[in-house]
């Protein structure tokens, strides 16, 4: 008889900031414990965690319902609309903001709140590890995860692991025609960076294992303001990596982040900053709304229950990646409204530029 499959769902929302943009309230946490440990009383769930990184409230459930299941879904919406009362009461900030839709229908996906779900059958180990980002976009995650799974020198299992060694397929978004490829690395590596490096638009959504199409990573992909058409907040992806035994080893995808590359999001998520990797208690972005943050929660899963989570970024071993995003947002910081510091004006439009725009738009004179 088969092994049964099991389903990691990691769904994310900002429901209301406390104060501002920089953290969720406890009530609202406990709200979301009380609402999941319903639903785990009830059978719906395995076991689940309530986390949170800067203002966006994370909730991590496995269960046997598999991927894009509708009561899985609704029960988070439900968490997440119990949570915005919560957070009207105590006029936090932005209460429901990432709740773009009245009514629920079906998933999640499209309606605000970030998905990233995993379902396979557990390994006789099965280390995992799930990163939440604050105040920046889903394409945050391209970079490193470019380099877990298909550079050499961060990653040496893809020499040394022989499941490793014939490489990863990359799932690709392009968010802007709402279409997907998949490219194989090594081969077509080059063919991947040119969409990679546009992070604005083209985002990773999953990795296979090409040895036997096994799953190996999937991330958030949705980005808000495309969904509703204006400026409502930054994405705050999350992402779900499996490791070790075939994967990637833990330190391979951590290391991925001991260097701060430059994301969009931060301020009124229209800045490109540091992305820096903090321990759970320092996920608190103040520093004009950042910079944005990253954290990383270890857990071994056994049989659906969830062995942790162990604060993966709370390592000396980071200050220094630390110290280096620091300064980069003081050089970021000196630009004020010019870029590279502020995002193109493309990438403005969700902003108050359309109404500038409109407004001058008889002042503008032709000079041909």
């Amino acid at each position: 008889m088969a092994a049964e499959k099991g389903t990691i769902s990691l769904i994310k929302a900002d429901v209301g900031g406390y104060p501002g943009h920089s953290q969720v309230h406890q009530e609202l946490i406990k709200r979301a414990e009380e609402c999941l440990e319903e639903a785990k009383g009830k059978g719906l769930l395995i076991d689940y965690r309530v986390m949170r990184c800067g203002d966006d409230l994370e909730l991590l459930m496995t269960h046997r319902q598999g991927t894009n299941n509708e009561t899985i879904h609704k029960l988070a919406w439900d968490t997440f609309l119990a949570c915005t009362e919560v957070a009207k009461r105590l006029k936090l900030y932005g209460a429901g903001q990432d709740l773009l839709v009245d009514a629920f229908s079906g998933t999640v996906k499209g309606m605000g709140p970030g998905v990233a779900e995993l379902e396979f059958v557990e390994r006789p180990s099965e280390p995992f590890i799930a990163f939440m980002g604050d105040k920046t976009s889903p394409g945050a995650w391209n970079l490193p995860v470019f380099r877990i799974f298909a550079d050499p020198f961060n990653s040496s299992g893809l020499i040394i692991d022989p499941k490793m060694h014939a490489g990863f397929t990359f799932d690709v978004l392009d968010v802007k025609k709402n279409s997907a490829i998949t490219l194989a690395c090594p081969e077509e590596m080059y063919d991947l960076l040119m969409f990679l490096g546009a992070y604005d638009r083209y985002m990773i959504r999953a990795i296979h294992r090409r040895a036997d199409g096994e799953i190996a990573a999937v991330a958030s992909t949705d980005k808000l303001s495309l969904i509703a058409g204006k400026y409502v907040g930054k994405d705050d992806p999350v992402l779900l990596v499996r490791t070790q035994a075939g994967f990637p080893a833990q330190g391979e995808v951590l290391e991925a982040f001991a260097f701060p590359h430059l994301v969009e999001g931060w301020m009124r998520g229209s800045h490109c900053g540091p992305l820096m990797p903090v321990s759970f208690h320092q996920a608190n972005p103040t520093r004009f709304d950042g910079p944005p943050r990253v954290i990383a929660a270890g857990f071994q899963l056994a049989y659906g229950q969830l062995v942790g989570p162990v604060d993966l970024f709370d390592d000396p071993a980071y200050d220094e990646t630390r110290r280096m995003a620091s300064r980069i947002a003081d050089y970021m910081r000196r630009h004020g409204p010019f870029q590279p510091h502020r995002l193109p004006l493309e990438e403005m439009e969700y902003t108050t530029m359309p109404q500038i725009m409109a407004r001058l738009a008889d002042r503008f004179k032709s000079l041909g």
